[in-house]
């Protein structure tokens, strides 16, 4: 009974970790790891690093070949640990592959893991507001992957103000303040309610969920630290 236990215990073990991406580290300068507390500043693969960056190190986070755990959010965050292991506070995304409907269904991520006096000076204020403009600014964007040949129109309130496809993303302006209502439809309506200020940035994670025949609309609000680093993360096909 206890080596049948035994061996139970070691394949639920062996499956939950194959379920996980495959994390590969290559540290060439080691520090003192930081404090789980500490934040880890993530540069997005569109944006410059400081001068004053030293390299320490690089991560990859891949798919194992069962991987199932490994949306964005979760590769970065694998990342992260990967860079405050290794005593960076920051990490900067070089490579990005998306998932795909005929190969990974894993976002794979590979990043520097760097050091940077003053990183705090890179931090955006995530809630500014840009004063003088009359418009809110919607970052409008979706992965790849599941539901790759559905697209979709997005309306905001009775007007389409977009065209959603595979690996998409875009940058509007959407001169109607208020209480306003975004929507989509296949072959069922998904909406999220929004409240737009002008001068200020709103990020919509756009996505297709199962549905009986072709598919559903997923709609998400993400918040601005979240949205920023997810929109900057990946090269849309469209663009």
């Amino acid at each position: 009974m206890k080596k049948l236990n035994g061996s139970l215990m070691i394949a639920v073990l062996l499956s939950v970790t194959s379920c996980n991406p495959k994390i590969t580290t290559t540290i060439s300068r080691t520090y003192p790891p930081i404090d789980y507390r500490e934040e880890v500043t993530v540069i997005g693969l569109g944006d410059i690093e400081p001068d004053n960056a030293e390299f320490i190190g690089q991560v990859r986070i891949g798919d194992s070949g069962f991987s199932t755990n490994c949306s964005y959010a979760v590769v970065l965050e694998k990342a992260l640990l990967e860079a405050r292991k290794a005593g960076g506070n920051a990490i900067k995304i070089i490579e990005h592959q998306l998932p795909s409907a005929f190969g990974s269904s894993c976002h794979r991520i590979t990043a520097k893991i760097l050091k940077i006096e003053d990183v705090y000076n890179l931090k955006p204020v995530n809630e500014e507001i840009i004063p003088g403009i009359d418009y809110a600014i919607l970052n409008i964007y979706r992965y790849g992957g599941s539901g790759a040949l559905v697209s979709y129109d997005l309306h905001l309130g009775d007007s389409v103000i977009c065209r959603v496809t595979n690996s998409y993303k875009t940058t509007l302006h959407i001169a109607k303040d208020g209480l306003n209502t975004i929507w989509a439809k296949t072959e069922s309506k998904s909406e999220v309610p929004v409240k737009l200020e002008f001068g200020k940035t709103y990020y919509l994670r756009c996505g297709i969920t199962m549905g009986a025949f072709v598919g559903r609309p997923k709609l998400e609000l993400v918040d601005p630290k979240t949205g920023k680093q997810e929109f900057e993360s990946f090269n849309a096909r469209n663009k």
